[in-house]
């Protein structure tokens, strides 16, 4: 089941091809953790959906508070019996049919989906995991490369090159030729007691993960947290990298090319991120 617009509905519709969504990938998406129905870190993503559609000049509707979105997705949740388990929420807005490149109105609809996890909280990996560059195609640094849209081309492709050369995932460059983050996440460097992660202006996702372990980073003495952009030189450098995203939280990168890597660092960190998931 779906939430379509308010309504939950059998989750196989008919989507028109004038669908601006998959017409011109004008939408943009949240994808959210829920934890017997705890929406993780809910107000960091509302407020980068606002930011989004502003960005986007989606017209944002009177009613799209924070109160009503979270009780359209708890309405999925529970239409779906997930309200006692854990789930993967995404929450898509798109720009209303009409127009071509130039949409005739700004007014916008949404949809809610959930899938079921396993992971209640956020547990450690330290499963063999091996990254490379994907270097067939670059981001822009600019604003829009920051945003959640329904475009990810080079995500799919990235995707597919990694599954062919059987590595865990890609790190993608900007056109500067910077390591901006990994094909589903941000990524962090860690060498000596500096932890490092590209800045939104190299053109990396803002993510909600991103945002929680830099505050976390913050308050821990013995790191300092420096927010610079990264040559693809530092990364066999580095102690460790990883990666994080809100549904599997951090993964620890074990292999870049020829260089092995620990993981000290990343699994402080989760304890600290399921400790302040407690909390909150």
């Amino acid at each position: 089941m779906i939430n379509f617009n308010g309504q939950i509905i059998e989750s196989e519709i008919q989507l028109s091809i004038n669908n601006r969504g998959y017409s011109y990938g004008d939408a943009l998406f949240e994808t959210i953790k829920a934890s017997y129905g705890k929406l993780l870190f809910w107000e960091d993503h509302y407020f980068r959906l606002m930011a989004s559609m502003r960005i986007m000049r989606i017209e944002i509707p009177m009613n799209f508070t924070m109160e009503f979105l979270e009780e359209q997705i708890q309405k999925t949740l529970n239409a779906n019996k997930q309200q006692q388990a854990s789930s993967r929420v995404k929450l898509m807005v798109y720009r209303n049919e009409g127009g071509l490149y130039t949409p005739n109105n700004n007014t916008c609809s949404f949809i809610v989906s959930c899938q079921p996890i396993q992971e209640d909280f956020y547990l450690f990996n330290d499963d063999f995991y091996e990254v490379d560059l994907f270097k067939d195609y670059y981001i822009s640094p600019t604003l829009l490369s920051t945003l959640k849209t329904n475009n990810k081309a080079i995500n799919v492709v990235g995707s597919i090159y990694a599954k062919e050369n059987n590595l865990n995932n890609c790190l993608l460059l900007n056109t500067n030729k910077h390591v901006i983050e990994a094909l589903n996440g941000n990524v962090f460097v860690v060498k000596g007691n500096v932890i490092r992660t590209p800045p939104i202006s190299d053109g990396c996702l803002k993510g909600v993960m991103r945002k929680q372990l830099i505050e976390i980073i913050k308050k821990i003495p013995d790191y300092q947290f420096v927010e610079e952009s990264i040559s693809a030189f530092e990364l066999q450098k580095a102690d460790e990298i990883f990666i994080s995203n809100v549904i599997m939280g951090i993964q620890p990168v074990t292999k870049y090319r020829k260089k092995a890597f620990t993981n000290e660092v990343a699994k402080v960190l989760l304890q600290k991120l399921n400790v302040k998931i407690r909390l909150n």
